[in-house]
C-alpha cells in the first residue's frame, strides 16, 4: 500500500504530467478558461488515461511482448506497441464522446473540437507506455494512471482560477492574449517545483 500511495501522490504532485513533465498542454491552454469545462475535460481525460491503461497494459504483457518463465521472451511485437496504443485511446475516445453528447449535451458542446483531440493528447499515451517503461504491475499501472488523471485535473483546476485572476488584471498590450497565458502557465508550472521533496518527506523514500 505504501508502494502505491507514493505512485498515486507522485503523479499529482512531484511528476504532474502537465506542468512538471508538459504534456497534454493543448487541452490544459484551450479548455482552462471555465472552471466546468477544465473540470469536464479532466474527469474525461482520467476516466481514459485508467481505461486505456486497463486495457494495454495486458495487450503489452501477453500479446507484443509476453514472457517465458525465465524472462526471456516468447516473441518481440513491441514495435507496434504505438500504433496498438493510439487505436486503444481512440476507441475510448469515442466512447466517451458518445456518452458526452448522449447524456450530458452542453459540456459536450463547451469542450467542442478539445474532446476528440483526447485521441491526440499526448499525456494519455504517455501514461500507458510509461507504466511500461517503468516495470510497473497492472495495479501499480492503475494507480498511476488514476493519479495522473487527478493531476491533470488539479493543473487544469488551478489554472483555471489563475487564467481568471490574469484576465481581470491589467496587462500590457504586448503581453495580451497568449503571450501572458503562457507566462501565467510558466509560473503555475514552477510553483510545483515545491513539491518536490514531499513525497519522500511524508512517505520516507
Amino acid at each position: 500500500m505504501k508502494e502505491l500511495a507514493v505512485i498515486f501522490f507522485t503523479m499529482i504532485l512531484v511528476d504532474n504530467y502537465v506542468l512538471v513533465k508538459f504534456l497534454g498542454i493543448c487541452p490544459f491552454l484551450g479548455v482552462s478558461k471555465k472552471l466546468d469545462s477544465a473540470v469536464g475535460m479532466s474527469l474525461a481525460v482520467t476516466f481514459v488515461m485508467v481505461m486505456a491503461t486497463a486495457a494495454t497494459w495486458p495487450i503489452q504483457t501477453f500479446l507484443l511482448t509476453p514472457a517465458n518463465a525465465d524472462g526471456t521472451l516468447k516473441w518481440d511485437m513491441g514495435y507496434l506497441q504505438t500504433i496498438v496504443f493510439i487505436l486503444i485511446i481512440a476507441i475510448l475516445v469515442q466512447l466517451v464522446e458518445y456518452i458526452l453528447k448522449k447524456f450530458i449535451p452542453a459540456l459536450y458542446k463547451s469542450l467542442g473540437v478539445y474532446l476528440p483531440l483526447i485521441t491526440t493528447n499526448c499525456a494519455i499515451l504517455g501514461v500507458t507506455i510509461l507504466n511500461i517503461d517503468n516495470g510497473y504491475n497492472f495495479i501499480e499501472s492503475i494507480v498511476c494512471a488514476a493519479g495522473a488523471g487527478i493531476g491533470f485535473l488539479v493543473a487544469m483546476v488551478l489554472f483555471s482560477g489563475v487564467r481568471r485572476r490574469v484576465e481581470q488584471a491589467v496587462t500590457p498590450k504586448c503581453f495580451q492574449g497568449l503571450p501572458i497565458t503562457l507566462v501565467a502557465a510558466a509560473v503555475t508550472s514552477m510553483s510545483f517545483m515545491g513539491f518536490g521533496g514531499i513525497v519522500d518527506a511524508i512517505f520516507g523514500v
